[in-house]
Protein backbone atom coordinates (compact mmCIF):
# COMPACT_ATOMS: atom_id res chain seq x y z
CA UNK A 1 0.00 0.00 0.00
CA UNK A 2 1.62 3.88 -0.95
CA UNK A 3 1.32 6.31 1.69
CA UNK A 4 -1.14 9.26 1.47
CA UNK A 5 0.45 12.40 1.46
CA UNK A 6 -1.54 15.25 2.66
CA UNK A 7 -1.30 19.21 2.87
CA UNK A 8 -3.89 21.22 4.69
CA UNK A 9 -3.80 24.67 2.70
CA UNK A 10 -6.43 26.49 4.64
CA UNK A 11 -8.11 25.98 8.07
CA UNK A 12 -11.58 27.25 8.60
CA UNK A 13 -12.18 26.51 12.00
CA UNK A 14 -12.42 23.53 15.01
CA UNK A 15 -16.40 21.61 14.76
CA UNK A 16 -15.69 20.12 18.15
CA UNK A 17 -12.78 19.05 20.37
CA UNK A 18 -12.33 15.43 22.63
CA UNK A 19 -10.68 15.57 25.65
CA UNK A 20 -7.93 13.56 24.32
CA UNK A 21 -7.10 17.09 21.97
CA UNK A 22 -8.43 15.77 18.92
CA UNK A 23 -10.61 18.15 17.04
CA UNK A 24 -13.00 17.83 14.27
CA UNK A 25 -12.15 20.27 11.71
CA UNK A 26 -12.95 21.49 8.56
CA UNK A 27 -10.00 22.27 6.29
CA UNK A 28 -9.52 22.50 2.71
CA UNK A 29 -6.66 19.48 2.28
CA UNK A 30 -4.27 19.02 -1.02
CA UNK A 31 -4.36 14.72 -1.16
CA UNK A 32 -1.65 12.96 -2.62
CA UNK A 33 -0.71 16.47 -4.54
CA UNK A 34 -4.04 16.93 -6.09
CA UNK A 35 -6.46 19.78 -5.80
CA UNK A 36 -7.32 20.86 -2.24
CA UNK A 37 -11.13 19.95 -1.33
CA UNK A 38 -12.65 20.66 1.42
CA UNK A 39 -12.34 17.95 4.11
CA UNK A 40 -14.21 17.38 7.63
CA UNK A 41 -12.44 14.96 9.93
CA UNK A 42 -10.46 14.32 12.68
CA UNK A 43 -6.94 15.38 13.34
CA UNK A 44 -4.63 14.65 16.02
CA UNK A 45 -3.15 17.71 18.10
CA UNK A 46 0.00 17.42 15.95
CA UNK A 47 -2.20 16.89 12.77
CA UNK A 48 -0.18 13.92 12.14
CA UNK A 49 -2.71 11.47 12.25
CA UNK A 50 -6.28 11.40 11.09
CA UNK A 51 -10.01 10.03 11.43
CA UNK A 52 -11.95 8.61 8.73
CA UNK A 53 -13.41 11.61 7.05
CA UNK A 54 -15.50 13.20 3.94
CA UNK A 55 -14.00 15.60 1.53
CA UNK A 56 -16.01 17.61 -0.60
CA UNK A 57 -15.67 19.71 -3.98
CA UNK A 58 -16.96 22.88 -4.21
CA UNK A 59 -20.33 21.82 -5.92
CA UNK A 60 -20.86 19.05 -3.42
CA UNK A 61 -20.58 21.40 -0.36
CA UNK A 62 -23.31 23.60 -2.14
CA UNK A 63 -25.56 21.21 -2.07
CA UNK A 64 -24.71 20.07 1.18
CA UNK A 65 -25.41 23.81 2.55
CA UNK A 66 -28.60 23.86 0.42
CA UNK A 67 -29.23 20.32 2.66
CA UNK A 68 -28.24 21.40 5.86
CA UNK A 69 -30.03 24.81 5.63
CA UNK A 70 -33.16 23.48 4.58
CA UNK A 71 -32.96 20.60 7.23
CA UNK A 72 -32.40 23.07 9.94
CA UNK A 73 -35.30 25.64 9.19
CA UNK A 74 -37.65 22.29 9.19
CA UNK A 75 -35.99 21.82 13.18
CA UNK A 76 -38.86 22.51 15.20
Amino acid sequence: MSDITFEITKHFGVLSEEKSGWKKELNMVSWNNRAPKLDIRDWSPDHEKMGKGITLTKEEAQKLLEFLTGAINSVT
